[in-house]
């Protein structure tokens, strides 16, 4: 807030809303209803008073307002991380929508902990934001549907919005909006396209049982191959969670345990394909030349990799999930919306030799 010289002393004091009156030469009610958005002003007059706020350097006191009952409108974000390349992309597209909706935007991390994310969710329950987006991939068991249910009804009796981002649904009786992309037709797609090019003996990196993300990616690898008619190999397949050093490890494991047994790699996101990627290296094998792969999202490092890849609209997510809670009238009426993914072709798969 800025200071202004007391005639006493000479010293600063805060700027006060009976300063920026004085100045545009208006009531200090005036200057309260407009700067709340609640004054049906005339052009003129909101200049006037838009003005003197600029010149002043003057910051409402947010204490004082949230005494008088006025609450900023805002819009919550809760992600795993915010280092995560998909987390902030999917953060900076909820960002510019509530930009553009004229919310604030809140950003908490929860470090996938469930009672992190319980806090976060009853933090801004209180601070009654209109909308809270919930980012991740998550364990969908039996505990995490009743945890989600219990915080839709608890926001929308609050008259707040629930989107879960990139979670699946929970059902019609939850009120929830739901906004999803297809990871099951984007990894059907990329196998398919593996298969086209001659490869039957793909492996799939990043398998995790009982994970929402990895389950739906795993899910199109092998329908994939059932539609192809390539017989299904569990062994082609290895456990493993979304980050860049267990890409390395999972590949790393798999060459050190016997011979290689696979033309292509399909890993489940590019920070899995790029650890993979530097244990191929490390064992003196070219990519796409001796091992073909490919990855899931289209982030970095796939563009500097030259990955082929599944892209994902990760800021469309982000705009998507908060344009359907402001457009909806009603807190808790559920809706759902699958976002399409494509491929996106570089340099990293070749066609299989003949007796491959």
């Amino acid at each position: 807030m800025a200071r202004r010289p007391t005639p006493d002393d000479g010293r600063a004091r805060p700027t006060t809303i009976r300063d920026v009156a004085r100045h545009a030469g208006v009531s200090v009610a005036t200057v309260s209803r407009i700067l709340s958005g609640t004054y049906p002003s005339a052009p003129v007059t909101r200049t006037k008073v838009m003005r003197a706020v600029r010149e002043l350097d003057y910051v409402a006191n947010a204490h004082a307002r949230g005494l008088a009952g006025v609450q900023p409108k805002s819009v919550a974000i809760v992600v795993n991380s915010v280092t995560s390349p998909h987390y902030a992309h999917v953060a900076q597209g909820v960002q510019e929508q509530a930009a553009r909706e004229g919310r604030l935007c809140v950003v908490g991390t929860s470090g996938g902990d469930p009672e992190r994310e319980l806090a976060i969710v009853q933090l801004m329950r209180e601070q009654h934001a209109e909308a809270v987006v919930l980012v991740g991939n998550i364990s969908a068991d039996d505990a995490y549907r009743e945890r989600m249910a219990g915080y839709a009804r608890a926001l929308t009796l609050a008259g707040c919005h629930l989107v879960l981002c990139g979670r699946p649904s929970l059902g019609p009786e939850v009120p929830a909006i739901v906004v999803e992309y297809d990871n099951t037709g984007g990894a059907h797609a990329m196998t398919s396209h593996l298969i086209a090019a001659g490869h039957r003996r793909v492996l799939f990196l990043g398998r995790r049982a009982g994970y929402t993300t990895p389950e739906s990616r795993i899910a199109g690898y092998r329908a994939a191959l059932a539609a192809h008619g390539v017989p299904h190999d569990p062994g082609l397949e290895v456990d493993g969670t979304m980050e860049r050093h267990e890409g390395y490890r999972m590949m790393r494991d798999r060459l050190d345990g016997g011979p290689r047994d696979f033309t292509a790699v399909f890993a489940c996101n590019d920070q899995i394909a790029a650890g993979a990627r530097q244990a191929l290296r490390e064992e003196g094998l070219r990519v796409p030349d001796d091992v073909s792969l490919a990855g899931f999202d289209d982030l970095p490092p796939a563009p500097d990799i030259d990955l082929t890849t599944v892209h994902v609209q990760h800021k469309e997510l982000g705009r998507t999930a908060v344009r359907l809670a402001m457009e909806s009238e009603v807190p808790g009426t559920p809706e759902h919306v699958l976002l399409g993914t494509r491929l996106v072709i570089r340099d990293s798969v070749r066609q299989a030799c003949p007796a491959a």
